[in-house]
């Protein structure tokens, strides 16, 4: 057999495989009778294999961190293995995309399968059905990454689309608006016949399998992808099966946050964050945008967690322990925290520390991650930042304060006005020692890039 120079498909040929689809297409759609934000009441938390492996990620590698968490993180909350992107392109590289001659890995309507040498388990049209089987069995849930829209080869080919007799890919794409750093997809035209067709597919193929969480790439920056997001919102509603829906990258426009908060269960307020510092100073003041849209079921995604060993085989640097250090480190987990965001761990798992696994186990930090409510910044000025809070049910106020300067500082609150506890027993969050008792004010000096997240109970 000759070598394939630039892209080969794997045709799906097992007869029951394809039946099963063209029957589920053929059925009418599903009326669901549940809110997508029922789903994802509180914020996600989970494994994306981005940060450790970029493009490259293998079966066994997500068999390692599921089973890693399935031992040390499930009774804490995390649930989810995310499958990062290009798990159909059996030959990419690390620290980037082979964009030179990709071998893809689509079924015969155009729509991608999982590289069978990478995924194994994947061979004889099981897809990721195996995969997420073995997750599911650890109480465990299973995502995956796409990019929006059609793929390239499937336009080339002129695939036909499932549910949509006589249409093929090629008749509903554009080259307009197509994703500007990685070139794998065209966009998808909302109204032609046959493009909602396509989303249609895909999601019935990802429901089979088990997925229950995607990341969809591509759909914010630099322009808000509004049809297709609509599009792919129908797609999974009609699918029948409970899929949290991740929008990527950022930034996400702040004009946009009425119509992804009714479509999304989270979405990206940033590009990648990093294990740099000015991240988190980024990150603050992109966030000041997005504290009214922080509800169940609707979260504002401060992107992955950097922490821990990154980039083994990553997009960005080399093989490493995260260069920030352990103030920073404190100050991104309390952000993250404090402002409801998605907790994505970006580490490979299996070779966490002592202390990057005290970040992801602290019970009274992750209680108020899942429980608070009414998040507010009360400040953000000279380099100092005050957000808070509160926990309904038990009365108990959260303050965190940051010190975004290079050199310590001090902050002080005058509590009244900020409609915090006058009188109160505060207690360090992340240690549980008592700082003391306030009365009034609250004054604490923090180092450079350090913060402190407090608990309030009123006395």
């Amino acid at each position: 057999m000759k070598p394939l120079a630039l892209a080969c498909i794997v045709l799906c040929t097992t007869l029951s495989f394809t039946n099963s689809y063209a029957q589920l297409q053929a059925s009418s759609p599903q009326t669901p009778t549940y809110s997508f934000k029922d789903w994802a009441v509180t914020p996600p938390m989970g494994w994306n294999s981005w940060d450790c492996y970029g493009p490259t990620v293998t079966e066994a590698e997500v068999k390692a961190n599921a089973d890693y968490m399935a031992n040390h993180l499930k009774d804490y909350g995390w649930e989810y293995i995310v499958v990062d992107i290009r798990w159909n392109i059996q030959n990419d590289n690390a620290g980037g995309y082979n964009e030179t001659n990709p071998i893809y890995t689509l079924d015969e309507y155009g729509r991608y399968l999982p590289a069978p040498n990478r995924f194994p388990s994947s061979l004889n049209g099981v897809g990721f059905k195996a995969l997420a089987d073995y997750i599911h069995d650890k109480g465990l849930k299973f995502g995956i990454h796409i990019m929006r829209g059609v793929p390239k080869l499937a336009v080339e080919r002129k695939l036909p689309i499932l549910g949509a007799p006589g249409v093929t890919a090629d008749q509903i794409h554009s080259k307009e608006n197509q994703c500007r750093w990685l070139r794998d997809n065209y966009t998808i035209v909302a109204g032609r016949p046959g493009s909602q067709e396509y989303y249609n597919s895909i999601f019935d193929l990802y429901a089979s399998w088990g997925v229950d969480f995607i990341k969809i790439d591509d759909l914010s920056a630099p322009i808000y992808h509004k049809a297709e997001v609509e599009m792919i919102r129908k797609a999974i509603d009609r699918c029948g099966r409970p899929i949290v829906l991740s929008t990527s990258p950022g930034e996400t426009p702040p004009s946009a946050g009425p119509h992804v908060s009714e479509h999304a269960n989270m979405w990206r307020m940033v590009n990648d964050v990093w294990d740099v510092w000015r991240d988190i100073p980024h990150l603050l003041k992109i966030a000041q945008d997005w504290y009214p849209y922080i509800a169940p079921g609707t979260w504002p995604d401060c992107d992955m967690i950097p922490l821990g060993r990154i980039s083994i085989r990553g997009e960005r640097g080399v093989n490493r322990v995260t260069r920030l250090s352990v103030d920073e480190q404190y100050s991104l987990m309390t952000l993250f925290t404090i402002f409801k965001s998605p907790l994505m761990f970006g580490g490979d798992l299996p070779s966490n520390d002592a202390f990057t696994l005290s970040l992801l186990t602290n019970k009274e930090v992750l209680r108020m991650h899942k429980e608070s409510s009414r998040v507010r910044q009360l400040f953000q000025v000279d380099n100092k930042v005050a957000i808070s809070s509160v926990n309904e049910a038990t009365g108990e106020v959260y303050l965190a304060l940051f010190n975004m300067g290079n050199e310590a500082q001090t902050i002080s609150l005058d509590l009244a006005h900020y409609d915090l506890p006058v009188k109160a027993v505060v207690r360090n969050l992340w240690s549980g020692k008592r700082v003391g008792r306030v009365d009034g004010e609250f004054v604490q000096t923090l180092g450079a890039h350090g913060c402190g997240l407090y608990v309030f109970v009123g006395r």
